[in-house]
């Protein structure tokens, strides 16, 4: 079957590019060339560019794998998005990527791009684990690789922070306005939390440029939504039969999406709000929003569904036990947020939980269990300590915490061990002659620093309500555990 090359091989009825890609030059750069960045921040720039042209279209850059590159460059940068709703799936291909690079083998490419004048924003999808932030200080993480490898080598950038320090100097050496930095992470107010990064790496490599950091370059803070499963040869597979073509970069993910944006961008950006995008002056109240409810329910689903059995997300709804737990979770995280104008934080429950149920989406839930000391901080921690100061309950919140202390174990309840994939896997996992108590398991993890808030720790009752649902899975397994919260 022909590789996906050119617009003109497609199967009658596949949706194209309102535009010509060729007619569009680059002007943003995206680190992290995933599968979420091309099921959204792409899509959203492939709707933009239909509605208003611009030169506009994405160099996408993977710092260390080689897979994007290899599977974009053959295609022109072309792929299939696969949008799974409950009523059916829809493909259509996506032409906002001009090309797309490696930083280990394409590495002059990449600096020159994120140099070059055109280049005005330069968005950032590279997971929490990514950026190497110091939680309690919000500056850099000095344990973290990529930020030691930039700090004793500041001229041969390798990781987030070193790169953009490196490229906003040579563009302020040069006399080249600065770009926009979009961070599209799930960090509390990513933008601030990224500008915080940059200055406090610039304060150690080009302490020159600190101050220009803070004060001249643009950091909006962004809000993202869409539920993107890993791909699979499925995946590969529905793309070759809706499009008459063999597509290697193909991607599928729910039909809903979301973006909201505070809308600072100096040099200009994209007609965003033409694929749905809302902008806004403070993004804070609708990222507390999803942090606690959308991803808050993720992460509690998917370690106590790992553990009990259920591959995919859509397999714990139907589960009645846990999917109870699911929508509790999720009115548990809503009354901790303050009022939002206009949104219905029930109603969004209900549309979560639906979402979740997807029959066609295979989300697996041990994807979503991955980087939990990254995660639970701001997906339940900063919840549970909010439903504290308010007196509500503490059980939903407690229950996670129980749920993802017990996977950390990383042994499944048959004795099947598997991989933590967490930056803190090797002080996570307890040693193989170590007892295991419920106490024991609590204390440990609760001590680690910068993960568990001392006034929660501290606050009458969290610890026992933990180890309580700690010492049921430990004793009597998730299923267990799973239907003794759900019938309290």
């Amino acid at each position: 079957m022909t590789r996906l090359s050119t617009l003109d091989q497609l199967a009658q009825g596949v949706r194209r590019p309102g535009y010509d890609p060729a007619a569009h030059g680059p002007g943003i750069v995206h680190i992290g060339l995933g599968a979420f960045h091309k099921a959204h921040q792409a899509l959203y720039t492939d709707d933009a560019l239909a509605a208003a042209g611009g030169d506009w279209r994405i160099t996408g850059v993977s710092l260390r794998s080689l897979e994007p590159a290899a599977e974009l460059t053959p295609q022109n940068g072309l792929f299939t998005l696969i949008e799974r709703g409950v009523e059916g799936s829809t493909a259509r291909i996506i032409g906002a990527i001009d090309r797309a690079l490696s930083l280990s083998t394409d590495r002059r490419a990449v600096l020159d791009a994120l140099c070059d004048p055109a280049t005005r924003i330069v968005s950032l999808t590279v997971t929490e684990k990514g950026y190497g932030i110091d939680r309690a200080t919000g500056g850099i993480d000095r344990t973290h690789p990529a930020i030691a490898a930039d700090l004793a080598d500041p001229d041969d950038p390798q990781g987030v922070a070193g790169l953009l320090v490196w490229a906003l100097r040579q563009r302020r050496q040069a006399g080249t306005p600065p770009f926009t930095v979009l961070c599209c992470d799930n960090l509390p107010e990513n933008g601030t939390l990224v500008r915080s990064l940059l200055v406090d790496f610039a304060r150690q490599t080009a302490p020159d440029l600190a101050d220009h950091i803070a004060s001249d370059v643009a950091f909006p803070s962004t809000m993202v939504d869409r539920i993107t499963p890993a791909r699979t040869e499925a995946t590969l597979a529905l793309a070759r039969e809706m499009t008459g073509v063999e597509d290697h970069g193909a991607i599928e993910c729910e039909s809903f999406r979301q973006w909201v944006i505070e809308d600072h961008f100096p040099s200009g950006r994209p007609a965003w709000e033409a694929g749905g995008a809302v902008f806004v002056e403070d993004v804070r109240p609708f990222e507390n929003m999803k942090l606690r409810m959308l991803n808050g329910a993720h992460s509690m689903l998917a370690y106590a569904g790992f553990l009990a059995g259920h591959r995919y997300v859509r397999d714990v709804m139907g589960d009645l036990a846990l999917a109870a737990l699911v929508r509790r979770h999720l009115a548990a995280a809503a009354a901790t947020l303050p009022p939002l104008p206009g949104v219905d934080l029930q109603a969004y429950a209900g549309d979560l939980a639906a979402r979740f149920a997807n029959p066609h989406l295979g989300h697996e839930t041990y994807q979503i269990a991955m980087d939990g000391t990254e995660k639970m901080p701001q997906r339940i921690f900063a919840a549970a300590c909010d439903a504290l100061d308010r007196a509500q309950p503490l059980e939903p919140f407690a229950f996670a915490t129980a749920a993802w202390m017990r996977y950390t174990l990383g042994r499944d309840e048959a004795g099947q061990a598997y991989d933590l994939r967490d930056p803190r896997s090797a002080l996570l996992t307890p040693l193989p002659d170590e007892p295991v108590t419920p106490e024991g398991l609590h204390d440990r993890l609760a001590a680690f620093p910068d993960l568990v808030p001392t006034r929660l720790t501290e606050a009458p009752g969290w610890r026992d309500a933990v180890i309580a649902r700690l010492t049921v899975m430990l004793d009597r397994g998730m299923r267990a555990a799973i239907e003794a919260d759900a019938s309290r």
